[in-house]
């Protein structure tokens, strides 16, 4: 049976194409007179590290000591981009380029959805870019310090001359696993592990039709570049090990709903990376990075992974008791929560006895953001809202019941008749109630608008009510 590996005790380094993501946020009601495109009302402006800065992200996450390299401009992007890294606890060793700007991406999003994306950037490929001795040698320093290396390639130039690091972190004999571009993995000879998705992949070697031809394929390639093992995520399909003289691993996806595949590559590489780090051996590590994977493509954006979620996912019981927080434990959560760039989704409620009604609206509030807080009333508090009958069940096993859906990130139980104190604290991004209030009667709507944040009604699904279920089994 797999267990979790210690990962704070292991140790770092990524290198490679360092990005802003930045993605700014707001209401359409009307299409522009000036042309046929919609009008977006900025209300916000999120700021988070992209690219080789999300794998370091993803890392940091789950305790790892993370140190990166990477290039920025001397621009305000790379000012933003700094101020998050020290946030989530980064070491970061970004050299300045004076003649090219931070890598950028900025989408404009409305009600979920990408209205544009913007990308600013030049290729760092340009040698007049940044300085690649310094770069090799600062690179070279800080192997010294670190138990294996992550080269994070986005094709955007930084890594064009890998072939140089892959021989430092062999002197130092330091495992290197890299997520490679472009169609010349030649360059990549001598690493410890590729993890190319299934098209990049075959842009090498062609189509791979079904498992049998990948397996030959890939196995090739491997020994071609003298790989110790390459991995091969394939989507739907999971991903498959290939590794000289053994038989391949296919495993299958663990995703229960895919909500969004951005960033599940660097959580994968991230989180096998750190696996071996920490001590694992090879195939455990692959299983925790497709567990880790299963997470994240149900977090809507780029996203991380918990050692908690992780831990939940190899033990369900016990990952549901942890989910179910103290008042001070939560707060520190989601203070980590928020310093890792993740958008925090809350709402409350009885939830006295769960149906189907209850997933659909939670599913709805989880996608609305990275996390789902849920507020759950104390027995006391729902018996003044529903009379001496209720609840049926107590608070803990109520909690315990939520903690162990896939939607839901941390609960946490209040004893007031309102949830406003807890949501002051919190000041969740977004705050949800069901179909049946208004923003201006929802509890600590105020505290979470003054804070930049935003309340939002979701529509009940008809026909599904505590009530009218505890009726139905009475008259049966």
């Amino acid at each position: 049976m797999i267990s979790l590996p210690p990962f704070n005790r292991a140790r770092v380094l990524v290198a490679g194409d360092v990005m802003l993501d930045r993605y700014w946020t707001g209401s359409t009601s009307r299409i522009s007179p000036e042309a046929p495109v919609p009008i977006v009302k900025v209300g916000a402006d999120r700021a988070l590290p992209g690219g080789a800065a999300n794998v370091a992200l993803n890392l940091a996450a789950l305790g790892v000591g993370t140190q990166l390299l990477g290039v920025i401009g001397s621009d305000e992007a790379g000012v933003l981009l700094r101020q998050r890294l020290v946030e989530a606890d980064i070491a970061a060793s970004l050299v300045e380029s004076a003649s090219h700007p931070t890598i950028t991406k900025l989408r404009v999003m409305s009600r979920n959805q990408q209205v544009i994306r913007l990308d600013f950037e030049e290729s760092l490929a340009d040698e007049a870019a940044f300085d690649r001795a310094v770069f090799a040698a600062d690179f070279d320093r800080q192997l010294r310090d670190v138990d294996a290396v992550i080269l994070s390639d986005y094709g955007k130039g930084t890594l064009s001359d890998v072939a140089t690091l892959i021989a430092l972190c062999r002197a130092a004999n330091k495992p290197v696993t890299i997520d490679p571009k472009g169609s010349d993995y030649a360059r990549y000879a001598g690493a410890t592990l590729l993890t190319p998705n299934l098209a990049e992949l075959e842009a090498v070697v062609g189509v791979c039709a079904d498992d049998e031809t990948l397996v030959v394929k890939a196995t090739q390639l491997m020994l071609g570049l003298q790989l110790q093992a390459l991995l091969v995520t394939r989507s739907e399909k999971g991903m498959s090990l290939l590794r000289p003289g053994q038989p391949a691993l296919h495993l299958p996806t663990v995703a229960r709903e895919v909500f969004d595949v951005t960033g599940a590559g660097d959580t994968v590489i991230a989180t096998l990376t750190a696996a071996l780090a920490a001590g694992a051996d090879i195939e455990d590590a692959v299983r925790l990075s497709n567990l880790a994977a299963g997470v994240t493509v149900g977090k809507l954006g780029a996203a991380t992974v918990s050692p908690a979620e992780l831990r939940a996912q190899l033990s369900p019981d016990r990952g549901s008791e942890q989910l179910a927080m103290s008042e001070d434990t939560l707060l520190a959560w989601a203070q980590q929560q928020r310093a890792r760039g993740q958008r925090i989704v809350m709402t409350n409620g009885c939830f006295d006895l769960l149906h189907v009604g209850h997933l659909r609206y939670l599913e709805g509030a989880r996608a609305l953001g990275d996390v789902l807080i849920i507020a759950v009333n104390s027995d006391a508090s729902v018996r003044k809202l529903k009379g001496p009958t209720r609840p049926l069940n107590t608070a803990a096993d109520r909690m315990r019941i939520l903690a162990g859906l896939k939607c839901v990130d941390a609960v946490v139980e209040f004893v007031e008749d309102t949830p406003a104190r807890l949501i002051s604290r919190v000041l969740p991004d977004v705050l949800v109630k069901g179909g049946d209030y208004t923003v201006e009667q929802v509890a600590g709507h105020e505290a979470v608008a003054a804070a930049g944040g935003r309340t939002v009604i979701l529509d009940f699904h008809n026909g599904y009510s505590t009530t009218s279920t505890i009726a139905r089994a009475q008259q049966n």
